[in-house]
């Protein structure tokens, strides 16, 4: 039987990237998928179809994940449509980059809400329908820049830190109803987001990483679906870093 055979599953933010790595790990499992982006166009339509191929059900819904009434919309379409959720992986968000005294009031507020803010919105809306169900988890993606900051970043690793208080505050209040919550803190993974540095920078991220090289989304997936199943069924409150050991 595979891992996650009759879940069914919620990425945030899943049209492309780290999100659609988790959809695509979780489906091959055999949970059926539900994932958000702001818009389904050509990437998410995309997306469906490569989850649809491994014999899974699955929809895409065009939410706005800081808007809290569309959170709630949204979960409420995916349970009409799927029957329920077991799964919950907050995993949209955005970057605006900048040094401290830089940084606009706009680029702190957008980053804070699509990053942390949307997190706690479909955990709001997400947790009743798990304790109905009789248990869930919970996976908030988060970074090690939430662990250690990061200079120039200071929105998003607030927003990540943010991740990981939340993931261990929901653990401790929906422990008693079987709900467990962790976080996943990527290092250096390679996406279109890292691509896009100059290759300078790139290396001199590596050398900082005891095993010399980038991870990928899938290593971030593995990481997913472990937290998803049975075989973490004791794991509640934690933080698993997915860095090369970048950050010890």
């Amino acid at each position: 039987m595979k891992l996650l055979e009759g879940k069914v599953a919620l990425v945030t933010g899943a049209a492309r990237g780290i999100g659609k790595a988790i959809a695509l790990r979780y489906a091959s499992e055999g949970a059926d998928i539900a994932f958000t982006d702001l818009a389904i166009d050509d990437n998410g339509r995309a997306t469906e179809e490569e989850i649809r191929a491994l014999g899974v059900r699955v929809k895409g819904y065009a939410s706005n994940a800081a808007n809290f009434d569309e959170a709630h919309k949204t979960v409420e379409e995916v349970v009409k449509d799927f029957g329920g959720l077991d799964i919950l992986v907050n995993n949209a968000g955005i970057t605006k980059d900048g040094l401290m005294l830089r940084m606009s009031e706009a680029q702190w507020d957008a980053v804070i809400a699509v990053n942390l803010k949307s997190a706690f919105n479909f955990v709001h809306a997400c947790v009743p329908v798990m304790m109905r169900r009789r248990g869930g988890s919970i996976i908030n993606m988060a970074s090690v820049v939430g662990v250690h900051g990061n200079a120039g970043q200071a929105n998003y690793a607030a927003s990540k830190a943010g991740m990981i208080a939340l993931a261990k505050s929901v653990a401790q209040e929906m422990g008693p109803k079987g709900i467990r919550a962790n976080a996943i803190a990527p290092g250096f993974i390679e996406t279109a987001m890292t691509e896009a540095l100059p290759d300078s920078v790139r290396e001199e991220w590596k050398k900082k990483i005891p095993l010399r090289r980038g991870g990928t989304p899938d290593d971030v997936a593995d990481v997913a679906v472990f937290l998803a199943s049975n075989l973490s069924s004791y794991v509640s409150g934690q933080v698993i870093q997915v860095d090369g050991g970048m950050n010890m």
